[in-house]
């Protein structure tokens, strides 16, 4: 197996590329660019101009490709929100465009990924990615592979409904999300959902740094509503897919003591006493997503 594999990360605002060596994937080179967000081929011409970069730095390298969405996996069809993928096939417009074939994975995927080989879980047997960024998104590795999936879909936890048990607990109101309905998780459990939650309750939009920071009584009121709400979100997550470990990613994820707020969420929120998943923090944070996609294209290159 090469040692050397590469990984791009396509994000809606900024392609990254990053070069890995060693057994353990250890970036060794980054390289960023502006995402043109106008149309599909100015994308894909980005793209390949990231791929040319990681080929002229280690040559024939095995590289991948994460990218938001959804990607059908019988069309290879994308849909993104953020990104000018919707109704295109990404991968064969890059094998179009440079003759190389590159494998395509959910960001959200890859990052689980990524922490299941090598990561902050390590040895579990399931592993869940939950990602608390400007929107929340997970992904499920089972026993070191990333499962069929049967419309391409990612563990799309953002949009499940926030439980109307946690609502009336604490009077909020239901919220519009961008996906048309009403009530997404991701719409009070992500850090644009804390910030809708500061301004709910304080009359400001207040970060997480801010709300941390503030000596204001009421911040620490929001900041225990929004543990509440993410218990809840780590409620659902567990009965449906009872994993070993759950890793947080994302800008969230660098609160101090996240993980230990988030278990006791969890404890408040479970089931019976049914046992807690491990949860801890990213070991490969940001790098996590190209890590992820680069290491699968090295599996599927032996």
């Amino acid at each position: 197996m090469t040692e050397l594999c590469g990984g791009i990360d396509l994000g809606g605002t900024k392609i990254e590329a990053r070069l890995f060596s060693g057994p353990d994937a250890e970036t060794t080179d980054i390289r960023r660019i502006p995402t043109p967000t106008d149309a599909f081929a100015p994308m894909i011409d980005a793209v390949a101009d990231q791929l040319d970069w990681l080929t002229g730095q280690a040559g024939a390298i095995p590289v991948g490709l994460s990218v938001a969405g959804l990607i059908d996996p019988v069309t290879g069809e994308s849909f993104a929100s953020n990104l000018p993928t919707t109704g295109h096939a990404i991968a064969p417009a890059i094998a179009e465009r440079t003759g190389l074939t590159v494998p395509v994975v959910n960001d959200t995927m890859a990052f689980t990924y990524s922490e299941a080989h090598g990561g902050a879980g390590e040895g579990a047997e399931v592993v869940m990615g939950l990602i608390l960024g400007t929107g929340v998104g997970g992904g499920i590795c089972i026993g070191g592979q990333l499962p069929h999936r049967h419309a391409g879909l990612s563990v799309e936890v953002g949009h499940l409904g926030v439980s109307n048990r946690a609502l009336a607990r604490h009077g909020l109101p239901l919220w519009p999300c961008g996906c048309g309905r009403m009530g997404c998780v991701e719409n009070y459990v992500s850090g644009t959902g804390l910030t809708n939650l500061a301004e709910w309750r304080m009359g400001r939009r207040l970060s997480a740094e801010e709300l941390e920071a503030s000596t204001d009584p009421r911040a620490a009121e929001v900041m225990e509503i929004w543990s509440d709400l993410a218990g809840d979100c780590l409620h659902a997550i567990q009965i449906m897919l009872d994993p070993d470990c759950i890793v947080l990613g994302g800008g969230l994820s660098k609160m101090p003591g996240i993980a230990e707020r988030m278990t006791e969420a969890l404890e408040r929120n479970r089931l019976g006493r049914a046992r807690l998943p491990r949860i801890v923090t990213a070991r490969h944070g940001d790098s996590s997503g190209a890590r992820g996609a680069a290491l699968l294209a090295r599996a599927a290159s032996c």
